[in-house]
């Protein structure tokens, strides 16, 4: 007999507005409370979800202002999948590790959003063509 799959998702298409990326979070915080994640993973997947809305928002120039996001559920992880329509990126032209002495003495103090990200998740992907823009983040529990 086959074994059923403990896999589940959850769906959530945001529009591209100031400050929606709540929306977002609270999905985010639900989902990981019902994996039983602590308050501090939570946190931590909470603030990278609003980097990574954010760099959407900002760079992609999607023409259906949508940002498309899938939380898949496993039995220790929580993958979140989030999607833009945009013109995409050389993900090569990625500053991945901004020098942190340089950005605070810097008037501009953005672009540090990946590393945080890369801080706070368990793995970070990044797929970008002329279609739009994948990010792809896990969380372990």
């Amino acid at each position: 007999m086959a074994k059923e799959s403990s896999v589940n998702e959850v769906d959530l298409v945001i529009p591209m507005l100031p400050d929606i990326e709540v929306a977002a979070t609270k999905t985010a915080a639900a989902v990981a409370e019902y994996m039983k994640f602590d308050s501090d993973k939570i946190d931590e997947l909470n603030q990278a979800l609003i980097e990574a809305c954010i760099n959407s928002f900002e760079h992609s120039k999607s023409l259906d202002k949508k940002l498309y996001i899938k939380f898949i559920i496993n039995d220790n992880e929580l993958t979140v999948v989030i999607k833009d329509k945009g013109s995409g990126f050389d993900t090569g032209s990625i500053n991945e590790n901004p020098d942190i002495k340089d950005k605070l003495k810097s008037d501009y103090k953005r672009g540090w959003g990946l590393m945080l990200m890369k801080n706070l998740m368990d793995s970070v992907e990044i797929d970008s063509n002329e279609y739009g823009t994948t990010l792809t983040m896990t969380k372990i529990k």
